[in-house]
């Protein structure tokens, strides 16, 4: 077996491939490209996206060019796999934005400094936006049965809940396929890697490929990942794990692989980090704790750099101990004159960003789980004042592992 394919099986990506034997054989042959599409519907991907990620690393690994499709032109559309309803349509300002900010995130992940591996960075609205719908119906249309399309489980589940599918939505698999095809033409890309719900439509770009220049290509797929709990991987119950520092600081990113379940530590250090498998398989013994923070490092180390993660290591050994001026901690800012406007500690809760629903804080109150300066706060209607402040500084803690300094200026 190919050693690009024994490792995307060793480290748990592997859920499904068309024509895997031919695929092998040509990965020992040659370089190839091999592409994934993101969706631009935010300013930030989260830690949802970080298995497709691994897998662009992975194939720069062995050699061969990750090409990133930036779906500016498939946004404006919105893909219907996995969801129950027809998603927000943005502006064009917006998606521009989404897209630089998702290309910032991503370069940190990737090498772009050999320049037979680098990165190739498309965005498909540069082939979609001159479409003549003429002309892509009698060439690309052909090839697409509506029966087909039918079977689909993005089409299937909604029409079988009954839940509206817009024709718009209805065209994006063959949008998708469509991409396939121009990345085939255009970079020579002969493998598409997705989510075990993008199989449809990777099929249909393969077989379009197929009918349209007589080439092969190849469709490969991860599996849903979940958390041990059962949660959807990329949320927890305090919103998005995002992997922009603006909307996520690295203590906080760190603390989300710090905080993961025992059952799912071995699993992710294999599929979350660039530890070789034998060492992985070496560590099961250790204590649990010891592989979570090394996990945690790993981790942050990546995507935030070495020093934020061993600064987020310490932040929360000093969380821990009590030390409530930890120079580590993630800090926010507020001004004399809020403290001077009878500031509450639920608005200050909502400051911190640790929770956003004034309910939700009012119950962590009454279950004793928020603290200033580690001491519990029973009554919801405290005023903060600037006696709480030690050189400017308290220390707002909400149960046990989310922690925050706030800076009086």
């Amino acid at each position: 077996m190919n050693k690009f394919l024994k490792e995307f099986k060793d480290r748990g990506y592997f859920y499904q491939c068309t024509g895997e034997d031919e695929l092998s054989g040509l990965l020992n042959k040659e370089q190839i490209k091999g592409y994934i599409g993101f969706d631009c519907t935010a300013e930030s991907l989260h830690v949802g996206s970080l298995l497709q990620i691994m897998c662009l690393r992975l194939l720069q690994k062995h050699g061969h060019r990750p090409i990133v499709l930036l779906g500016g032109g498939t946004t404006r559309i919105g893909d219907p796999s996995g969801k129950d309803k027809t998603r927000k349509i943005l502006t064009e300002k917006e998606i521009e934005r989404n897209i630089k900010s998702i290309e910032k995130i991503l370069k940190k992940f990737l090498n772009n400094n050999d320049p037979k591996t680098k990165p190739i960075f498309v965005n498909n609205y540069s082939w979609l936006k001159g479409l003549n719908y003429i002309s892509f119906l009698r060439e690309i249309g052909k090839h697409f049965t509506i029966n087909k399309m039918l079977t689909f489980e993005s089409v299937k589940t909604r029409l079988d809940r009954e839940q509206s599918l817009s024709y718009m939505e209805f065209n994006y698999m063959i949008l998708q396929a469509y991409d396939f095809l121009e990345l085939n033409k255009k970079e020579n890309c002969s493998l598409q890697i997705g989510g075990s719900d993008q199989w449809g439509n990777i099929v249909n770009g393969t077989e379009l490929i197929k009918r349209y220049s007589n080439k092969q290509a190849y469709g490969l797929t991860t599996p849903l990942i979940t958390l041990a709990s059962g949660a959807k991987m990329g949320k927890t119950e305090t919103g998005a794990v995002w992997l922009d520092e603006k909307l996520l600081s690295s203590y906080d990113y760190w603390q989300f692989w710090r905080n993961i379940d025992d059952r799912d530590v071995i699993k992710f250090l294999k599929m979350f980090t660039d530890l070789d498998i034998e060492e992985i398989e070496n560590m099961k013994n250790e204590d649990i704790n010891q592989l979570k923070i090394k996990l945690a490092n790993e981790t942050t180390s990546m995507l935030h750099g070495k020093k934020s993660a061993l600064n987020s290591e310490q932040a929360a050994k000093e969380a821990f101990s009590g030390n409530s001026l930890g120079s580590n901690l993630p800090t926010i800012k507020i001004k004399s004159k809020d403290i001077t406007k009878s500031l509450t500690v639920i608005e200050l809760v909502v400051l911190s960003k640790l929770e956003n629903s004034k309910s939700e804080i009012r119950r962590l109150i009454k279950g004793n789980a928020i603290k200033l300066n580690d001491q519990i706060i029973s009554d919801e209607k405290l005023i903060i004042n600037n006696k709480l402040f030690k050189n400017n500084y308290l220390k707002l803690s909400i149960g046990k592992k989310r922690h925050i300094k706030v800076e009086l200026n």
